[in-house]
C-alpha cells in the first residue's frame, strides 16, 4: 500500500480511538468502515508520466540489453536536440540532425535522421499509440531505493508492443523493461533506467 493510499485508514483509525473522559463500562463505539481506496487509472498515469517525460529538459539514462547479444549504454539528453551516448565502441555525440564522431584523430560530422533518435525520448511511441494504449497497474514496487508504481503496458501502434513501465512520485518514469525475440528467434531483454532529471550539471557540447 502507497503512503497516499495509508491516509483514509491512518484518519479513520485516529477517529476510532477512546476518548479519555469515556468510563471502562460504557461500551466502545463500532469504529466507522475506512473509505474505499480508489483503484488507479493505468492509463491516465502511464500517459501523464510520458507527457511529463517528453517536457523535461535534461536526464540520464542507462539501457542494458540481455540475449544473444549483450550490450550496456549510456546516454545524456539536453533539450531541445543534444544527446550524449556512450557505448562500447566509444562516445557519439548529437546536436540537432548531426552526428559528431572522431574518427582517427578528426572529427567527422554525418547527417542523422530525425527518427533514429526517436526511441530515447519516447519509448512507449506515445505519440502514435495514444488510442489504442492499454495499461493494467501492477502494484507497488522500489526502483534503485526510491519508490514506484509499475504498470503493465500495451499498445498495438505502429506496432505490438508490451513492457513493464515504473513510475516515481514525482509523476516521471523511473525505469522501462522490454522483453521479445530478435529476427532469428532468440530472446532478449532491454532494461532502460532514468535519472538526473532536470539537472543543470548534464551539458553536451560538439567534441574539438
Amino acid at each position: 500500500m502507497s503512503p497516499r493510499a495509508l491516509l483514509p485508514l491512518l484518519f479513520a483509525l485516529a477517529a476510532c480511538r477512546p476518548s479519555p473522559h469515556e468510563g471502562a463500562g460504557v461500551p466502545a463505539a463500532i469504529p466507522p468502515t475506512p473509505p474505499a481506496v480508489p483503484a488507479r487509472d493505468a492509463v491516465r498515469d502511464v500517459k501523464a508520466s510520458m507527457h511529463r517525460f517528453l517536457a523535461t529538459r535534461r536526464f540520464h539514462a542507462h539501457m542494458q540489453v540481455e540475449g544473444a547479444q549483450p550490450m550496456t549504454g549510456e546516454m545524456d539528453y539536453v533539450a531541445p536536440d543534444r544527446y550524449r551516448i556512450t557505448l562500447p565502441g566509444g562516445t557519439q555525440t548529437v546536436i540537432g540532425h548531426v552526428l559528431h564522431m572522431q574518427v582517427d584523430g578528426r572529427h567527422i560530422r554525418v547527417p542523422l535522421p530525425p527518427e533514429t533518435l526517436a526511441p530515447w525520448r519516447d519509448p512507449l511511441k506515445l505519440q502514435q499509440a495514444q488510442q489504442a494504449l492499454s495499461a493494467e497497474h501492477i502494484g507497488d514496487d522500489t526502483v534503485a531505493g526510491r519508490p514506484a508504481w509499475r504498470y503493465r503496458v500495451r499498445h498495438a501502434t505502429p506496432e505490438a508492443v508490451a513492457f513493464d513501465y515504473w513510475i516515481g512520485p514525482d509523476g516521471l518514469p523511473l525505469q522501462l523493461r522490454h522483453t521479445g525475440r530478435d529476427d532469428k528467434g532468440r530472446p532478449y531483454t532491454v532494461l532502460l533506467t532514468y535519472s538526473r532529471y532536470d539537472d543543470p550539471a548534464i551539458s553536451i557540447d560538439a567534441p574539438p
